[in-house]
């Protein structure tokens, strides 16, 4: 792409779009979910490409429990076999994969290959895919809270010693740089709980496209937007 000297370190990306892409094919919602792991596929491609270097996708929110419990378990069942189809090309890309968010809802079967494809692609260094898999943001930044209160309580720490790098420290994403630039498919304005601490200076990108037409020449075409931006971090 042109511009090659402002990629942005952190893409990512709230995957939008797959169920109203099916309806509009008279396919079933499911269907829109099949096609869009292909996307997933494409922008992983795009983004070392490119020369990103973290790329984080928005998988399944908290509030995702409450859809339909056949989409729900469908969509944990693709997750599996997403994990098992791809595990070997991520590793032979040097893809990452690490995971933020809950463990503690899914069932055992979904926390043993999350575990396998985070071990699997643990010496990967050409790009971290990060998936937030139920994530919620506010339920990220109660849980420091909580984490920085105890601390306080026990002595470890004091009131005074407190300041943002203490929250982002016990955030999920503590070791994972904050995103550049955000990405929304779908036309649809809003971050829906998504990195919300983490997301303070980041440029966004809300392309009309559904999700599963996202592929590679609209992860491309997002980039050309990014470097144009001017970021200013609230100065002049």
């Amino acid at each position: 792409m042109e511009n090659s000297n402002r990629i942005p370190t952190h893409v990512a990306i709230i995957m939008d779009g797959n169920g109203r892409w099916a309806k509009s094919l008279g396919k079933e919602r499911y269907e829109g979910h099949i096609e869009g792991v292909d996307s997933v596929r494409e922008c992983i491609k795009a983004a070392r490409r490119n020369g990103v270097k973290y790329l984080t996708l928005y998988a399944f929110s908290t509030e995702n429990w409450g859809r339909p419990i056949e989409e729900v378990n469908a969509l944990m069942e693709l997750f599996c076999k997403s994990v098992m189809a791809e595990t070997p090309q991520l590793v032979e890309q040097g893809v990452r994969v690490v995971m933020i968010g809950r463990r503690d809802r899914f069932s055992d079967k979904v926390r043993s290959h999350l575990d396998k494809i985070e071990s699997a692609t643990a010496a990967g260094e050409h790009l971290t895919l990060v998936l937030a898999f139920d994530y919620s943001s506010r339920d990220e930044i109660t849980t420091a809270v909580k984490s920085i209160a105890s601390k306080v309580a026990s002595g470890e720490m004091s009131v005074d010693d407190i300041c943002e790098q203490t929250i982002t420290r016990s955030l999920y994403t503590a070791d994972i740089p904050d995103p550049d630039f955000i990405i929304r498919t779908s036309g649809e304005c809003r971050l829906s709980n998504f990195l919300l601490w983490q997301a303070s200076y980041a440029e966004m990108y809300f392309p009309t496209t559904m999700w599963p037409d996202f592929k590679q020449e609209e992860f491309d075409k997002a980039l050309e937007v990014y470097a144009q931006r001017e970021r200013r971090y609230g100065k002049l």
